[in-house]
Formats: C-alpha cells, sequence, structure tokens
C-alpha cells in the first residue's frame, strides 16, 4: 500500500516537474517570439492546457480577443456536432404538382453545402442529375411547366458582416443559400503571355454561367510566382473583372470564382439533364416563399452525408462554406430561420452555457474569413478540450490537418496566423493548445517558422 502511494506520489512530482519545465521552455521561446522585428507592431496570444488534466501549461494575452482566421472553424466544427449530432444529415426534397404529363417542379432544400460536390460518389454533379431526372421520367412526366425553389425562413444574404470585396466574388469567398450546387463555384481558364507585364486572356469558364461575363484586366508575372488572380463580381451585376498577376506561358492556369445565382445555375443545368432523358422544361427558377406542399407530392430526396464527413472535409480544406452552412443551420433547427446572426447568437450562447463568457467568443462567421471576429485563446483551447471528453471527438480528431507533425487546424487572413489543435510529446504527455498572432510584419512564411519553433517545445 505504502509502495503503491509512493509511486503514485512520484509519478505526479515527475510530472509536475516536467510540466514545469515546459512552461519554462515555453516562457522564454513565447518572449523570444514576441521580441522579434515581426511582432514589432503586432501582437501575440499562446494558451496550453494538459489534456490530461485541464491544467494551464502556459499562457500569454489568452483573454485577448485576436482575429482568429480559420481557426474559428474548430469553434464552428465543435458547435456543429453538439447542436446538430454527428449523424446529422441535410435533405433536399424534390415534389411534383401533376396534371395530366404536365408538371410544376417545387424544389425544397435545406442549406446543404455537399449538394453537387465531387467530395463525395454520391453528391457529384452526375449522380445527383440523373438520380433527379430519372426519378421524374418515373412519373410519367413529359413537361415541366415551372420549377420553383422555396427559400422560406432562409436568410436571402449569402456574405456575412465583414468578408471583404477582393474574397466575395472568389472561390473561397462563396456564401451559402438555402440552394446550394458544386459547393456555388466555377472554374475560369486563363492564357498568359511570354513576357512579363503581357496582358492575360480567359480562354474559358467551366461550368459556363450563362448571363454572366467576365473581362480581364491580368498581367503576366514572372514563373513561379502563382496565382494572384482575383475575381472582382459587383453584387446584382451581370459583368465582373479579374484582377492581378498569374506566371508567364500559362496556357490554361485555373482559378475558381464564386457562381453569382446559384439557384439560376442549378436551375439550368437539372433542365439539361432533364432534356436528356426527353423531358421539357420551361422558363427559369422561380425564388421565394414557401408554395404549399398540398399541392405538391414528394418524389425524390437526395440526402447528404453525415455531419462527421462534412466535418472531415470543413477542416482539411478549409471550405469556408461549409462552416457558413453549417451556422444557419444551427439557426434554422432552433429557431426556424436560417440566418447567420442566429445561427452565430446559438452558438455564443451554447458555449456560455458550458463556461465560456460570450464576451471571449466576438464571432460574425463560421469560417473566420471575416476579419471582424475577434475569439480568445483561451476559449479556443477550452473549446478543444471540451471536443475531448465527447463521444464525437474520434471525427474531429481526425478532421484536423498535420501540419509540423501536430494535429491542428490552421488560420490565414491577411496580417493573422493562428494554429490550434492538439499534441502527444514524446514523453507521452499531451497538450491543447491556440496560438494566434495578429498585425505582424513580413512575410507569412517567416512567422510560421517562427510560430513553429514555439510550438516544438510541446514535442
Amino acid at each position: 500500500m505504502l509502495r503503491t502511494a509512493l509511486l503514485i506520489l512520484c509519478a505526479f512530482v515527475h510530472s509536475m516537474a516536467l510540466s514545469q519545465s515546459v512552461s519554462g521552455q515555453l516562457s522564454a521561446a513565447f518572449k523570444a517570439f514576441q521580441n522579434d522585428p515581426q511582432l514589432r507592431n503586432g501582437i501575440a496570444s499562446l494558451y496550453v492546457m494538459d489534456a490530461k488534466t485541464g491544467k494551464v501549461v502556459y499562457e500569454q494575452n489568452g483573454m485577448l480577443g485576436l482575429a482568429p482566421a480559420s481557426t474559428m472553424k474548430v469553434i464552428t466544427s465543435a458547435s456543429a456536432y453538439e447542436l446538430l449530432g454527428e449523424d446529422f444529415q441535410y435533405k433536399t426534397n424534390f415534389a411534383l404538382h401533376k396534371t395530366g404529363e404536365d408538371a410544376s417542379l417545387l424544389i425544397v432544400p435545406a442549406g446543404d453545402p455537399t449538394f453537387g460536390s465531387w467530395r463525395w460518389r454520391t453528391t457529384k454533379e452526375d449522380v445527383v442529375l440523373k438520380g433527379i431526372a430519372k426519378a421524374i421520367q418515373k412519373q410519367g412526366i413529359k413537361t415541366i411547366s415551372s420549377v420553383l425553389v422555396d427559400n422560406e425562413a432562409w436568410d436571402e444574404e449569402t456574405i456575412p458582416d465583414g468578408w471583404m470585396w477582393q474574397d466575395i466574388g472568389n472561390y473561397y469567398g462563396a456564401g451559402p443559400a438555402k440552394l446550394n450546387w458544386r459547393e456555388n463555384q466555377y472554374d475560369v481558364l486563363l492564357k498568359s503571355g511570354s513576357k512579363i507585364g503581357d496582358p492575360v486572356k480567359i480562354v474559358g469558364m467551366m461550368p459556363e454561367i450563362k448571363g454572366y461575363t467576365l473581362r480581364s484586366e491580368l498581367s503576366s508575372a514572372a514563373a513561379g510566382t502563382g496565382d494572384n488572380a482575383y475575381i472582382y463580381f459587383p453584387l446584382n451585376a451581370a459583368s465582373g473583372v479579374i484582377r492581378g498577376t498569374i506566371p508567364v506561358n500559362e496556357s490554361r492556369f485555373k482559378i475558381s470564382g464564386a457562381i453569382p445565382v446559384v439557384s439560376d445555375y442549378f436551375v439550368s443545368t437539372l433542365q439539361e439533364a432533364l432534356a436528356g432523358v426527353g423531358v421539357k422544361s420551361l422558363g427559369k427558377a422561380l425564388a421565394g416563399g414557401k408554395t404549399p406542399l398540398a399541392k405538391h407530392t414528394i418524389f425524390y430526396t437526395v440526402t447528404s452525408p453525415p455531419l462527421d464527413s462534412i466535418i472531415y472535409w470543413f477542416n482539411r480544406k478549409s471550405v469556408n462554406l461549409y462552416g457558413e452552412a453549417l451556422v444557419k443551420t444551427i439557426a434554422a433547427k432552433s429557431s426556424g430561420a436560417g440566418s447567420t446572426d442566429k445561427g452565430v447568437e446559438q452558438i455564443r450562447k451554447y458555449w456560455k452555457q458550458q463556461g465560456i463568457p460570450d464576451t471571449e467568443l466576438n464571432i460574425v462567421d463560421g469560417s473566420g474569413l471575416s476579419p471582424q471576429n475577434r475569439v480568445t485563446t483561451h476559449a479556443q483551447a477550452s473549446i478543444l478540450q471540451h471536443a475531448r471528453k465527447q463521444p464525437w471527438f474520434d471525427g474531429f480528431y481526425a478532421s484536423l490537418p498535420l501540419y509540423n507533425g501536430m494535429k491542428m487546424k490552421s488560420g490565414t487572413i491577411r496580417g493573422v496566423k493562428g494554429y490550434s489543435g492538439y499534441h502527444k510529446a514524446k514523453d507521452g504527455n499531451e497538450y491543447v493548445f491556440a496560438f494566434l498572432v495578429n498585425n505582424y510584419n513580413g512575410s507569412s512564411g517567416a512567422v510560421v517558422r517562427k510560430m513553429y519553433k514555439v510550438l516544438d517545445v510541446l514535442k
């Protein structure tokens, strides 16, 4: 008995010594980081917890609200697991009101961001379209007289507060509608010149977005400079412009943009699929309030992958659309209204009930693309620690990318870099951490290397 007690005491003392050692090393590493010229006018926050005990190993500026960039996604992911459930699935219903061989088609979406996505076999564009077309064909319909999209109770504002004009025309700035399709994005193919400064031509769009045009103000840059092209698409306009640069000697350089009006594009694509099975479809999509289902009969439903699978791609590929759709879905489930503001309100309310003050989650979106978000590293680390104790943790952990040999979500917007996640050290100790840097100067790559040097203490 005495021997057992002594062993436990020794283990405890050893653990405390290691903790103090790591704390001291983190203090020295973080101090050096703060004193680096790249942080001359910037600020950093670091919060590290012992994953097994929840005790703070080290913290500096942990209660200061900073822009989190895409590390915001760990908060949205955990919130979605808790408020929707890991097995939650979206359902997009299709209903008909038949008059002989003619019918009106009613589409009742639910905000599914995976509808038509290429990331799963069952959600791929051709699979979904063939399924709908065959289902309509089986109903004996020869002509679709009208196509209605039910947008009831879903906020038509697809752009959260603070999103920048430079972002919203590009694929990563595609916001969620009640009906989404192909992750609300399209590709533009570009051809550059052979000399620096040569103009760049648009050679194609895949798929073609009917009713919209783009013009190029791009120029050719040095080889290896990469994609520095941005699509600027004014709201409610039919013409956009691409500015910036792409490398010289490119014949089919691909960039991706955000589809302006997704429901119109989906309906035109569906009409083409219907024509392939001998069903005529007339007119454009008519979007509006709820059309009584009493006049229509649901004949087909497209079901999304489960939430656990959506979260995987949300974090692995940092798909902003998924986060924004999840926030609106949380709102729709709790209040019936698919609103970003109401979703954010529910998220803050939930974590306040878990002991995290809502003042530490001053958020406006679900992806972190907005520079208006302000989050503390204390809140991020606390949510990560909460996640470890939940039955859905394995899926959440699997969704986190591996950077610097550590499972963590990264975040990047202009002047902001962050990492939030987990690490198990060689000595067996496990850590939860959140690390945010705002308003640094110089290159992002240099800041990343210096942040890794601080986090390497946990190895």
